[in-house]
């Protein structure tokens, strides 16, 4: 399997995206559902990190209440923190926010054309979002919309200025929201699953692209994804979500190479490089447990082949290296540690 080689940027400076044992769940009918249970992870300035889990994970929770983007009164807090550039972001009014959004941090949705407005032409969305955030004037920021468009490799910037979304090919409209996410020069760019409705030779172009303009321009990524493939070849470091809880994390090469929670290795699995021709995919049993109800003790325990009687308690994440770096909530890890 490939693997991404890029060096690590230096932790040198202070994390631009913290999240510290966050939980948080949203109120429905006669239930609750835990969507978060006690999420940390970080972003350092430069770094590319993926978060993967399949749906239901918490991984784009993470991303949206990241921006506050989720419906105020659709969830609560229930523990935690999350900070981005030294701002308490779970604090922020909303005409705080409304700084934040898009000129320190930016974000790139699922699919671009539910992001850009379908009645109205690309150049009047790209230089409406130039203007609210820069001090430049309509022609100043239509050049700027022009040299942004030029860096996504779009041969006719001044066309697809001219053009409505649905004018566009699906592989364009994700280089014109990459245009608008770096049209500011955030600090961090939160990319929430960009290349799913793109087939695969246009994925690859697109997240090349993407990680060719975060280095030239020292943006930090944090990349939401279910794919395993995307997270080996273009992260430095990687955290596995299950049941809104991090159970994996850790560099990118060594987390492919030496997954250490039976999840992530159920996951690395399913990818096509793990069989040999001919022979069918494996998939990992059972389903994602109800988040409304969620079982004590491992929520992976009736999935896993390797369940034992300590299941029946939570295992907590552990460090299983000396570093610290790699971590795995799994109670083999603890019992290898013991040994």
């Amino acid at each position: 399997m490939p693997t991404h080689s890029a060096s690590i940027p230096a932790p040198s400076l202070a994390p631009v995206l913290t999240i510290d044992d966050l939980s948080i769940e949203f109120p429905a009918y006669r239930s609750t559902v835990k969507a978060l249970n006690g999420v940390s992870l970080h972003v350092n300035p430069g770094e590319i990190v993926g978060v993967i889990g399949e749906s239901g994970s918490g991984k784009s929770v993470t991303a949206m209440l990241s921006l506050r983007l989720l419906p105020e009164r659709s969830y609560r807090v229930t523990a935690g923190s999350l900070n981005i550039l030294g701002r308490d972001m779970l604090a922020a009014q909303e005409k705080e926010l409304l700084k934040v959004r898009g000129r320190d941090v930016a974000m790139i949705f699922q699919e671009p054309m539910t992001a850009l407005n379908p009645t109205r032409r690309i150049g009047r969305q790209m230089t409406d979002v130039i203007i609210h955030h820069q001090r430049l004037s309509k022609d100043q920021a239509r050049s700027k919309a022009i040299a942004l468009l030029r860096d996504m490799h779009i041969a006719d910037p001044e066309q697809v200025l001219e053009s409505f979304p649905f004018e566009l090919s699906g592989g364009m409209r994700q280089r014109v929201m990459i245009a608008l996410a770096f049209s500011c020069d955030p600090q961090l760019l939160i990319a929430d699953e960009p290349t799913t409705a793109l087939d695969v030779t246009v994925q690859r172009q697109v997240l090349l692209l993407l990680r060719e303009k975060a280095r030239e321009r020292g943006t930090a990524i944090l990349l939401i994804t279910h794919d395993m493939a995307l997270v080996s070849q273009f992260c430095d470091r990687v955290y596995v979500m299950y049941t809104g809880a991090v159970v994996e994390q850790g560099d990118t090469a060594q987390v492919m190479a030496d997954p250490r929670h039976p999840y992530t290795k159920g996951l690395l699995s399913g990818l096509p490089e793990q069989v040999r021709p001919g022979e069918a995919l494996m998939t990992i049993p059972g389903q994602v447990p109800n988040l409304s109800a969620l079982p004590d003790g491992c929520t992976f325990r009736d999935r896993c082949a390797f369940a034992m009687p300590k299941c029946l308690e939570r295992p907590p994440l552990l460090a299983i290296d000396a570093a610290g770096v790699r971590k795995s909530a799994c109670w083999l890890n603890a019992a290898e540690q013991a040994s």
